[in-house]
């Protein structure tokens, strides 16, 4: 099998990451956790490319539908967030990255957007390297997988706004369109921090994308 993230650009990738002090909230061990999986593949066609999952509609889910990264909340039975990060990964899209992936880094912790009820909570990412067909079986909470490639995202030609209702006022939220699908908030956001931590730019043209 081959060794995941063992070539081309993915080692630089590791290494910057390796580099990298991610902010922690000084508060995290006392509030609500969740934690997400970022997995990165080296396309031949669209160079690095990130899974993304668009979350199946579901009453109740604040994040229905919504573009995400395999993951959840870490629950009482799990050892820390990463073990977390682990289990929601086998359990959204079947892939155990024990066998399967490589581990490169973490992100910052971030805090979701719904400040209140139980949806409130830090999420922290990490990244993982995969090889270019991983074995994905995207259970009842995925409506599909969606790999998008980080050169499109690092190009700002593709960089669009929408509006947003926050405390009864309206702002204006950046987004893209990839697929015809909305990637924005909370996922674009740890996306935004991972191109300026491993500078994509630096070492990776920017193909033409696709929205």
């Amino acid at each position: 099998m081959q060794d995941p993230g063992s070539g081309g650009l993915l080692p630089d990738i590791a290494a910057r990451l390796k580099k990298f002090s991610p902010r922690l909230a000084p508060d995290r061990h006392q509030r609500r956790r969740s934690a997400v999986v970022m997995l990165l593949r080296e396309s031949p066609v669209d160079g690095i490319e990130v899974l993304m999952i668009e979350r199946a509609q579901r009453a109740g889910d604040p994040w229905s539908g919504h573009m995400g990264f395999p993951g959840g909340r870490v629950d009482p039975g799990d050892a820390h967030s990463f073990a977390a990060a682990l289990r929601e990964c086998v359990e959204e899209i079947g892939l155990d990255l024990a066998r399967h992936g490589r581990f490169l880094g973490r992100l910052s912790d971030l805090a979701t957007h719904l400040r209140s009820g139980n949806s409130a909570m830090l999420v922290t990412p990490f990244v993982f390297a995969v090889t270019d067909h991983p074995p994905l079986a995207p259970n009842y909470e995925v409506a599909d997988c969606v790999w998008v490639p980080l050169a499109f995202l690092a190009d700002n030609r593709f960089r669009q706004s929408m509006p947003w209702q926050y405390d009864g006022i309206e702002v204006a939220l950046p987004c893209y369109y990839y697929s015809q699908r909305r990637i924005w908030g909370l996922s674009l956001g740890m996306l935004d921090e991972m191109l300026q931590v491993i500078g994509l730019a630096e070492f990776a043209p920017v193909v033409p994308g696709r929205p």
